[in-house]
């Protein structure tokens, strides 16, 4: 809901805000992060199905890692991005301990705040050009987390459909 000014006019930056969040958390036209991790039976998380490229695993590290690149790209100078496609994917397909899945989750829910907390601060200029860049802005990197996200996580339910694991 658009918020509005004293004048009854709409602040378009809050706005803006606003809806950058919604989509950025999902839910509205895709299932959102939470319900497509949520109650995977331990023994189909390092599963390939039949026809599938990727496991579970393989689908929740891969966002988690594309997420704290595209966080970690947007506010800091320094940072170094993964090796291109080799460091954007796990080394295997199921995870290397019983942990290691709720650490990632973790890891997900952790960046998708902060990134929620740069876009959601006044102090940030969703359309100045980020300096290290070449011409991305905040507002495009929390469009590409959205659209990331959005993408990987219905093959992630369409993953646990394969696996039988999806109600």
């Amino acid at each position: 809901m658009p918020t509005k000014k004293h004048s009854g006019a709409v602040d378009r930056d809050a706005s803006l805000r606003q809806h950058l969040l919604e989509l950025v958390h999902g839910g509205h036209a895709h299932a959102d992060f939470d319900t497509a991790v949520r109650d995977l039976p331990l023994v189909k998380r390092g599963k390939r199905p039949k026809g599938a490229e990727h496991s579970p695993w393989e689908i929740l590290e891969h966002l988690r890692i594309a997420q704290g690149d595209i966080l970690e790209f947007s506010r800091d100078p320094g940072h170094q991005s993964p090796a291109w496609p080799s460091g954007y994917w796990p080394a295997t397909a199921a995870p290397p301990d019983d942990k290691a899945w709720d650490k990632s989750v973790r890891a997900f829910r952790r960046d998708l705040k902060a990134m929620s907390d740069l876009v959601a601060s006044p102090a940030t200029d969703l359309f100045a050009c980020i300096p290290h860049g070449n011409g991305q802005t905040v507002l495009r990197e929390a469009l590409l987390v959205a659209d990331h996200n959005a993408y990987h996580l219905g093959e992630l339910v369409l993953v646990r459909r394969m696996l039988g694991a999806w109600k």
